[in-house]
C-alpha cells in the first residue's frame, strides 16, 4: 500500500515533464533565428521531446521509475545544458538566455527527490548547478539564483517525501496494532464462552468430588484466573512482578507421584519467582508428554540440580522414545506442545531445552534456566 501523498507527486511530475518539454520547444521556436546553430538546437529538442514521450509512464509510479532511468534522464538534461554554448551565441548566453532544456531540467532533479529523498536530490542538484555554471562561464546573479532555487525546492520536496514515508510506516503499524487488538477481543470472547467456563466447571466439580479431583480442580482454578487475566490484558498472576526468589523444590514437589520420582538437593534451590514458575510449567508439559505418548504405565524421573550459574531440571522416562522426525511432523500438524510449552518457555527465559530420545530407550528432556546477574549461588550460601 503506497501512501496517499506519493502517488499525486508522481502524477504531478509526469505532467510537469510534458508541459516543460512543450515550453522548451516554444522557446526554441521564438528564438530559432538567433541561435548560432539552430539545426543543432532543434535536433536536441527533438530528442528531448521523443525521450519525454517514450518515458512518460516511467514517472507515474515509484516501481517504474528506477535508479537507472533517473540517471539517464538527468544525463539527457545535463547534455542539453552543456550543448547550449555550442549551438547558441556567446552574447545570448551572457544576456542570460535559456539553456536548451530550460526548466525541463528541474523535472529530472525532482524525480531523484521523490524516489530517493533529499540526499539524492542534493546530489542531482549539485550536478545541475555545476553544468549551469560551466554553461554560463561565470557566477552570474541570475544563474546562481536559479541554481539555488532548484536546489532548495528539490531538497525540500525530498525531505517531505521522507517524512511522509515515515508517517506511513507509523500509520501502518498503528493499523496492525488495531487489527491485532480486535482479533484479541474476538478470541477473548470465544475463550470466555468456552475455555473459561470449562475450567470453572472443572474447579467446582473437583472441589465436590475431593481427593485427586480436588487438586485437579485447584489447578483448573489457577489456570482460569491466569487465562482470564491474560485475555483482559493485565499481568498474569506470578508474572515478572517481583524479583523475590522462590524454592524450585516446592514448585516441583506436586509432580511427584507413584510413577514420577523426584530427586532434589537437600537445601533450597532459589530462583526468581517468574522464571521458577515458567520452569515448573515446562516440567509439567514434559510430564504431560510422558503420560500422553509413553503410556499410563511409563515411569518418569525428575532430577533437580543447582549449579552456580543455572538451575537445571532433567525429566526422563522409560517409554518407547520419539521416532525420528516425529517432532517436526507434529509442528507441521499444529501440535506445538514441545515447541511452545517447553522450548518456547525456556527461550523466553534465556534458557535452553535439550531433548534426547532413542527409539525403545525412552526420552530425556534437559531444561536449563540461567540465574539472573547477582543471583548466582543463591543457594550456595546455605550449603
Amino acid at each position: 500500500m503506497r501512501m496517499s501523498v506519493e502517488l499525486p507527486l508522481w502524477r504531478a511530475l509526469t505532467g510537469y515533464r510534458v508541459l516543460t518539454a512543450a515550453y522548451a520547444v516554444g522557446l526554441l521556436a521564438l528564438s530559432y533565428e538567433r541561435y548560432a546553430h539552430p539545426l543543432g538546437a532543434a535536433a536536441y529538442l527533438a530528442v528531448l521531446v521523443v525521450w519525454t514521450g517514450l518515458t512518460w509512464r516511467r514517472v507515474t509510479s515509484p516501481e517504474r521509475c528506477t535508479k537507472r532511468f533517473l540517471v539517464t534522464d538527468l544525463a539527457v538534461a545535463l547534455t542539453g545544458i552543456l550543448l547550449t554554448p555550442v549551438v547558441d551565441t556567446p552574447a545570448r548566453i551572457a544576456d542570460g538566455g535559456n539553456t536548451l532544456p530550460s526548466i525541463w531540467t528541474a523535472g529530472a532533479v525532482l524525480g531523484f527527490a521523490i524516489k530517493g529523498g533529499w540526499r539524492w536530490a542534493a546530489v542531482a542538484s549539485a550536478l545541475v548547478a555545476a553544468a549551469n555554471l560551466y554553461e554560463r562561464g561565470e557566477f552570474a546573479r541570475d544563474t546562481v539564483h536559479n541554481v539555488v532555487l532548484v536546489w532548495v525546492a528539490s531538497v525540500a520536496i525530498g525531505y517531505v517525501v521522507e517524512v511522509a514515508r515515515a508517517s506511513e510506516r507509523t500509520l501502518a503499524r498503528a493499523l496492525q496494532i488495531e487489527a491485532a487488538t480486535r482479533e484479541r477481543e474476538r478470541l477473548a470472547r470465544d475463550i470466555h464462552d468456552s475455555v473459561l467456563q470449562v475450567l470453572a466447571m472443572v474447579q467446582r466439580r473437583g472441589a465436590k468430588i475431593g481427593g485427586e479431583a480436588a487438586e485437579l480442580g485447584r489447578m483448573a482454578g489457577e489456570q482460569e484466573v491466569a487465562l482470564r487475566t491474560l485475555v483482559a490484558g493485565g499481568p498474569v498472576p506470578g508474572a515478572r512482578t517481583s524479583p523475590e526468589p522462590v524454592d524450585v523444590r516446592r514448585l516441583l514437589a506436586p509432580y511427584a507421584a507413584a510413577r514420577v520420582s523426584l530427586a532434589e538437593p537437600g537445601v533450597p534451590v532459589l530462583l526468581e519467582a517468574a522464571p521458577a514458575r515458567e520452569l515448573a510449567a515446562a516440567v509439567g508439559a514434559a510430564l504431560d508428554n510422558v503420560r500422553r505418548h509413553a503410556g499410563a504405565g511409563a515411569q518418569a524421573w525428575i532430577l533437580l540440580e543447582d549449579e552456580p550459574d543455572a538451575v537445571v531440571v532433567t525429566v526422563r522416562d522409560d517409554g518407547p522414545g520419539i521416532p525420528e522426525g516425529r517432532l517436526a511432523a507434529a509442528e507441521r500438524e499444529g501440535r506445538m506442545g514441545v515447541a511452545l510449552s517447553i522450548r518456547g518457555r525456556l527461550r523466553e527465559l534465556g534458557g535452553t531445552a535439550e531433548l534426547l530420545s532413542v527409539p525403545g530407550q525412552g526420552t530425556e528432556v534437559e531444561l536449563r534456566v540461567p540465574r539472573e546477574p547477582g543471583a548466582s549461588g543463591a543457594s550456595e550460601a546455605e550449603r
